[in-house]
């Protein structure tokens, strides 16, 4: 896979299958495009392509609304890279460009830029100012510049349609179960492990302290998780705690991970969570005992949940 970041890198293809949008999570939606995408360049012996945008559009004219981000572009990356796809386009994404008609989008860019021939896309894909393009715009401009366009219904998990949208909202209710259902793989974060107090050691669970850097990634709701970690391209199991640590009153939100049959030192080194399920919601305690007491009862939990996942 080949990217690109802008039009000004890349060379214009002879026949180009074409789908374009902020695939923020690659979920099962998405895959559907992405198979779909890489079928019909099969068929067609095309290259394929997919454009995607930096930063998401909403950050740019909504930025007040400070939307997380289920990805990072990394992840993303490593995720369009399982599909097989040509090449992948980061379209810088300004207030200028969000100004684009939808006609200068489709025959400016798309056409004449990248070599369009078919069009793929999802059931209710709208581009252009305002998303003033939608199916009826595509249809008269697939005949004035000779594309095709192929539409991709909603993926349907329990009757309802996956949506970047639904996912963080997941997110957000520590939903974990639902959230991978959705993604069809588990959800991730990644940091780099920083000092902490050794409060958990001294409790007898020696915690990693996690510093995620990029602040648009969304982080689930504050409680208890049984976790992933992979380091070293190892993977052991673990619990995570995401908050305020009110029995110590610490006040300021952390991301303690607690490491199953570990014992290195792995300060400032990068390690990767993957979430399964939420444990339990955070709460105070009424002493350190209590605490201890429940951390023991929260590993068996743990234990137990990831003897059944394969």
């Amino acid at each position: 896979m080949k990217i690109h970041k802008g039009l000004d890198s890349f060379d214009k293809l002879t026949s180009a299958v074409v789908t374009t949008g902020t695939f923020d999570g690659v979920h099962l939606g998405h895959k559907k495009i992405l198979k779909k995408l890489i079928s019909i360049g099969k068929k067609t012996s095309s290259e394929t392509v997919l454009v995607t945008f930096f930063p998401h559009p909403r950050i740019v004219l909504f930025p007040d609304h400070e939307l997380k981000l289920i990805n990072t572009i990394e992840e993303n990356i490593e995720l369009f890279k399982q599909y097989g796809i040509d090449h992948l386009i980061f379209q810088t994404f300004t207030k200028d460009f969000s100004r684009i008609t939808a006609l200068e989008y489709i025959r400016d860019i798309l056409c004449q830029k990248i070599g369009l021939k078919e069009l793929v896309i999802g059931y209710d894909h709208h581009f252009g100012r305002n998303r003033e393009g939608g199916r009826d715009k595509l249809n008269e401009y697939a005949e004035l510049y000779e594309f095709n366009i192929h539409e991709v219904q909603a993926h349907q998990f329990n009757d309802n349609a996956v949506s970047s949208t639904k996912i963080r909202t997941a997110i957000n209710e520590g939903n974990l179960e639902l959230t991978n259902d959705y993604l069809g793989y588990k959800f991730e974060i990644s940091g780099r492990v920083i000092k902490g107090n050794g409060r958990g050691a001294s409790l007898g669970f020696p915690t990693a302290n996690v510093d995620v850097e990029n602040k648009n990634k969304i982080l689930p709701a504050d409680g208890v998780y049984a976790v992933q970690v992979i380091y070293n391209e190892k993977t052991f199991n673990g619990m995570l705690n995401i908050g305020n640590v009110p029995t110590f009153n610490q006040g300021q939100k952390s991301i303690e991970v607690h490491i199953f049959d570990f014992n290195q030192l792995i300060y400032n080194n990068f390690i990767k969570i993957r979430f399964i399920k939420r444990i339990r919601n955070e709460r105070k305690f009424s002493g350190v005992d209590d605490l201890k007491k429940q951390l023991s009862m929260d590993k068996i939990t743990t234990l137990n949940i990831m003897n059944t996942i394969t």
